[in-house]
């Protein structure tokens, strides 16, 4: 993992004194690639974890008045404008993350994990463009500055566009929002903006940085796997809670439900049972091209910009979920209090 390197960074002595005796990695979701599975099967062996030199700062640290409060604007005016100055939110979330990542340093962690798939934006933000992470650019620069060169390394998790799509629109139809209407899926087979372009954004936000991208086909069921590719095989991954998979997108039989519990007509749904298959099939089709030319581009390479990780030794468990695997919960609320339980 190669050490960022920045011009007169204001905080160049704790960064860097961080950078040299710990890694620290970024995980940025994006959502709906069994980000939260991964969050929770690192706090449920984070004292195993900490025994290797690895640390994990995930949601319930990071959020509410956490880590990094203040890097995006949440107090506004009434004409919109910021209540506190960004360059002074800025200074504030950058002094108290270089402290922070000293102090784990200075412990001897050889590893600091730090997962939030909100860095990169959220399934609202994304189904309200119609755009796959539109504001990506602007909200990784700002993180960029307030980490202040301490990442290293900086994850994302990709899924094919239908899928993902899919995904996203079941995970929002079941939580009250309304059904996409053709035209609106039209606009999203036809964008231009693909992961490709999302990863072009994390790049630049973080030059210095190596960027590991991992397939979600691969590594959703597989957190110990994500892990030993994230810290580049320097542990022994955990197995404690390693098969389950949480917060799974509701399926139609579920989603009509929840549509008829408050007032909707449950038949504007597919009948049958199963995932909801938002796109006929030409749709499908495109999406997946797309996706697999996003594939192509990185196995060759991504101008230098990112390193794709697909495959992993294979262990015991073998690549996929066993017989046994369970599947644990679908709603934020029951996430949140598991989350809780464990740390």
């Amino acid at each position: 993992m190669t050490p960022a390197v920045l011009s007169q960074p204001r905080y160049a002595v704790l960064a860097d004194m961080g950078r040299r005796i710990m890694d620290v990695i970024l995980h940025i979701g994006a959502q709906r690639t069994a980000t939260t599975t991964f969050q929770a099967y690192l706090r449920a062996n984070a004292p195993g974890l900490a025994a290797q030199g690895v640390g994990f700062w995930g949601p319930l640290r990071t959020r509410h008045g956490g880590l990094l409060s203040g890097i995006l604007p949440d107090q506004t005016d009434d004409r919109g404008n910021p209540v506190i100055p960004e360059a002074q939110r800025l200074d504030r979330a950058r002094r108290r993350i270089c402290a922070q990542v000293e102090t784990v340093a200075r412990r001897g962690f050889s590893h600091l994990i730090i997962s939030d798939e909100n860095i990169l934006g959220t399934v609202r933000q994304n189904l309200r463009a119609l755009a796959l992470y539109p504001q990506a650019g602007e909200r990784l620069g700002r993180f960029a500055t307030a980490f202040d060169g301490a990442v290293g390394r900086v994850v994302l998790s990709l899924r094919a566009l239908d899928d993902y799509w899919a995904s996203a629109w079941a995970f929002a139809v079941g939580r009250g929002h309304r059904l996409p209407s053709p035209g609106e899926l039209d606009r999203l087979v036809v964008s231009r903006r693909s992961w490709q372009q999302v990863i072009k954004d994390v790049a630049a936000a973080f030059p210095g940085a190596d960027l590991q991208v991992h397939a979600h086909e691969i590594h959703a069921s597989r957190p110990d796997q994500r892990l030993r590719q994230m810290v580049d095989g320097a542990i022994t991954a955990p197995m404690k809670d390693a098969r389950h998979w949480l917060h799974r997108a509701p399926d139609l039989p579920q989603l009509r439900a929840r549509l008829a519990a408050r007032g909707g007509d449950p038949e504007t749904l597919p009948a049958g049972g199963g995932r909801w298959q938002l796109f006929n099939s030409d749709q499908a089709t495109r999406l997946r091209q797309t996706h697999e030319d996003d594939l192509l581009w990185l196995a060759a390479g991504a101008g230098g910009l990112a390193t794709l990780i697909e495959e992993d030794q294979p262990d015991q468990a073998g690549d996929n979920l066993p017989g046994g695997a369970t599947t644990r919960g679908q709603e934020d609320d029951q996430q949140d209090r598991r989350l809780a339980r464990t740390g």
